[in-house]
């Protein structure tokens, strides 16, 4: 009896392996369950279930990525409102000529009461008078007079070149005074002096990491001005420490490069210590020019350790030139003996006269090397 037997049918196509594991399917998984247990992740879009795709021959499911958005830099800001702005003040003129008004009232008061010495209504050339005493008109005149004095001299003030004034008037801001020369300015105002010139600060070693992590102290040296005197004077306690405790958070942040590094890498440190400290402090009206490092150096902690390992890295460089040169010496002085003929040497021979030669070459180094 003849058992006919159905043909297996020859699959189309390019020809695809078994399958490894026999269970593996398509599986559908919604978007939102791949990241609800990330809880720094913000909520994704809905976008509907998304087919997730099996790898051939392994059952394993691809994980989806979503890029994360990187955290921008906060920078400090003070108040918007607090802009320097140009204070009103007169020409020195003005309180001189206020202030002797003041004076004369003073002395006409004096006289118009009978007060004043016969002497120096002689030397005044004033007329005689027979004195009215000192009744409440002489105390108001008195009292006038005296408030223009003190207002006319009282509010004089000479404006230097690189020094300017943020004018105080209980607690708030009246502008800033730039003008050079002899002014007049409100006594009743508080006046705070801001060195504007251009400054250069050098500070103490402070703590800094190269690329591996290294502790450093690094000097470094800051070109910078005061540019808003209102912000720098009223947006922050002291720009000057502000200024000092942005150059330190600059140095945590950005690797520091030894001296003995490539010139674009110190170039390239320096860059980027200068972007940072300049998006800093320009908050507070302090405009940074550059920040360099002047002066790289260990950490205490560590320099002993450094020292020893540069000590360890120039001789093992010290030695494998001498090592070079005597090889190359050696193949030379070996060559010439053979080509022109002198010696003529067997394998075993030839050894030898290497193996003695660089005996006698290394033994001359090192009596020559101090």
């Amino acid at each position: 009896m003849s058992t006919t037997t159905s043909p297996t049918p020859e699959p189309e196509g390019p020809f695809r392996p078994g399958r490894l594991i026999h269970n593996e399917v398509t599986t559908e998984i919604p978007v939102h369950l791949l990241f609800r247990d990330d809880p720094e992740r913000p909520e994704p879009v809905p976008l509907g279930p998304a087919v997730v795709g099996r790898r051939l021959g392994t059952g394993e499911q691809p994980r989806l990525r979503r890029p994360v958005p990187a955290k921008a830099r906060v920078v400090a800001e003070v108040d918007p409102a607090l802009v320097e702005r140009p204070a009103r003040v007169l020409p020195g003129v003005v309180g001189l000529f206020a202030g002797a008004c003041g004076v004369a009232g003073g002395v006409a008061t004096s006289w118009w009461a009978g007060a004043l010495p016969p002497l120096v209504a002689e030397a005044l050339r004033l007329p005689a008078c027979a004195g009215a005493g000192f009744g409440p008109a002489q105390w108001a005149a008195y009292a006038g007079a005296g408030a223009l004095g003190l207002f006319g001299f009282g509010g004089l003030a000479r404006g230097r070149t690189g020094r300017a004034w943020v004018l105080d008037l209980f607690g708030r801001y009246r502008g800033t005074v730039r003008r050079t020369g002899l002014l007049w300015v409100n006594p009743l105002l508080l006046r705070q002096r801001v060195d504007v010139r251009l400054r250069h600060w050098r500070g103490e070693p402070m703590p800094a990491a190269d690329g591996n992590g290294m502790a450093l102290r690094v000097v470094v040296l800051v070109v910078w001005r005061v540019r808003d005197t209102a912000r720098a004077t009223l947006g922050v306690e002291d720009h000057e420490t502000y200024l000092r405790e942005c150059v330190e958070a600059a140095l945590a942040s950005v690797p520091v490069e030894m001296p003995g590094s490539a010139r674009a890498s110190v170039d390239a440190t320096g860059e980027a210590l200068t972007r940072l400290v300049v998006a800093d402090a320009g908050a507070v009206g302090v405009e940074v020019f550059s920040v360099r490092p002047v002066r790289v150096e260990y950490a205490p902690e560590v320099a002993a350790a450094m020292h020893r390992r540069r000590i360890a890295a120039l001789d093992a460089q010290h030695r494998a030139s001498v090592l070079t040169s005597v090889v190359d010496s050696v193949e030379d002085t070996v060559t010439r003996l053979t080509t022109r003929g002198l010696v003529e040497l067997d394998d075993y021979e030839r050894k030898v006269l290497v193996k003695d030669l660089t005996v006698a070459f290394c033994a001359g180094r090192g009596e020559a090397t101090p």
